[in-house]
């Protein structure tokens, strides 16, 4: 990714609320045979120190990846959208997209088959509790009996995260007053309607300064 410092997302906190409301992501390994991607939802650890990530892919997966014989790459990206020039109430502007995004590197360590289960049943779990009537894997024994034969088929990971690199572009490098107008178009209706990405500019460029501060338009 491209060390754009204006655009920089360095906190370790902010990295784990991006990484908690967007948990899909792509997982990257170059092997032998070349690059492998993959995409899988991950949680995190909340109980470890640092960042640690837990999910798991199809066993086949894992042997294309060769997990846990390399470092891999965690791709994952929050918010993002095209910005039109004409939203600038300006004489002069280039399109843009705003995005926020982490890439985490690490060494997956391979979990045993009880764990594997136990993270899949975490993973079930934390999608399914804000439904009015969730599911649950071992929600019946018929059902419990079926997810231990299926997991079989699956090998679940944790990754300790040794670095990352984030980034968050969400118009800093303009003036108040333009991203202002940016965030009130992205939320109205039309074919750039983008209320999630609204939220994140506002939250973003909520404590900068007003004023444009110089930064270069960079991708």
């Amino acid at each position: 990714m491209l060390d754009t410092p204006a655009y920089a997302l360095a906190d370790e906190g902010e990295v784990r609320n991006l990484i908690r409301t967007s948990p899909w992501a792509t997982l990257v390994s170059a092997t032998p045979g070349g690059l492998i991607a993959s995409h899988y939802p991950f949680l995190l650890d909340e109980t470890a120190s640092g960042i640690v990530l837990l999910s798991h892919v199809g066993a086949d997966d894992a042997a294309l990846h060769e997990l846990g014989q390399h470092e891999t790459l965690v791709i994952f990206e929050g918010p993002n959208g095209y910005v039109s020039p004409s939203w600038y109430g300006r004489p002069t502007g280039v399109p843009t997209w705003n995005y926020a995004a982490v890439h985490v590197y690490g060494r997956p360590r391979i979990l045993s088959a009880h764990r594997n289960l136990e993270v899949l049943e975490r993973l079930v779990d934390h999608f399914e509790d804000p439904l009015p009537n969730p599911f649950r894997m071992r929600g019946t024994l018929e059902n419990s009996a079926y997810a231990d034969r299926i997991s079989v088929g699956t090998t679940g990971f944790a990754l300790p995260v040794d670095r990352f690199v984030g980034k968050e572009k969400m118009s800093q490098d303009k003036p108040g007053e333009v991203v202002a107008r940016i965030i009130e178009t992205l939320r109205q209706p039309g074919p750039y309607r983008n209320p999630a990405l609204a939220d994140r500019m506002a939250g973003v460029n909520s404590a900068l300064r007003n004023t444009h501060r110089g930064y270069p338009v960079t991708p």
